[in-house]
């Protein structure tokens, strides 16, 4: 009977291992991008607030497309998908440079940042706004914290344009990043 029991509890572990080990996806390195800040790169939907100081007309707010342009008086369509900010500014300097501004001087802001999406074993699964240098840990605050079946020492997060969600470990010393339009997967723990 104990052999009995052995090989059934043998067999169960075998097969939850391989359970788990087929759901989740690959650990990024340590240098991987998921864990350092990135600098907010801007895609369809956005919403922006361009200011061209002394030019009352231009100073407005401005969405970026589904094509991933922005429709910018004098300069035309700006494609701005995947540029910062601060490469939108430089953009906009040199295109209204050429003979139609002199000296200009132009700031852009994110009014709306995309969202980021929190599910499985949290209080709250749902969209949650974006802000700058957000982690794994502030987001599921956001999405009222872990379940009691939580796993809290991982999860799974598939980035905007991946395919497949890829398992990130969450310890005190290294932070995992947000990046809008994530999605966040907290997973059960099984023991």
């Amino acid at each position: 009977m104990t052999d009995l029991r052995s090989l059934l509890m043998s067999i169960f572990f075998a097969t939850a291992a391989l359970f788990t080990a087929g759901c989740a996806g690959s650990i990024p390195p340590a240098g991987s991008a998921a864990y350092e800040p990135t600098e907010y790169r801007m895609a369809a939907g956005d919403r922006l607030r361009i200011t061209v100081f002394g030019e009352e007309a231009l100073t407005r707010e401005y969405a970026v497309s589904s094509a991933g342009d922005l429709a910018f008086p004098l300069v035309g369509d700006i494609p701005v998908a995947g540029k910062t900010v601060n490469e939108l500014q430089a953009i906009l300097i040199a295109g209204l440079s050429k003979g139609y501004i002199n000296d200009p001087r132009v700031t852009a802001e994110i009014l709306n940042y995309r969202p980021f999406y929190v599910l499985g074993e949290v209080a709250k699964s749902g969209e949650f706004p974006f802000s700058d240098d957000l982690t794994v840990q502030q987001a599921v605050a956001l999405a009222g914290g872990y379940t009691y079946r939580a796993d809290q020492r991982r999860v799974f997060i598939r980035r905007r344009g991946q395919a497949r969600e890829e398992t990130y470990e969450l310890t005190a010393d290294r932070p995992v990043f947000v990046s809008p339009g994530d999605t966040i997967r907290v997973g059960e723990r099984y023991f």
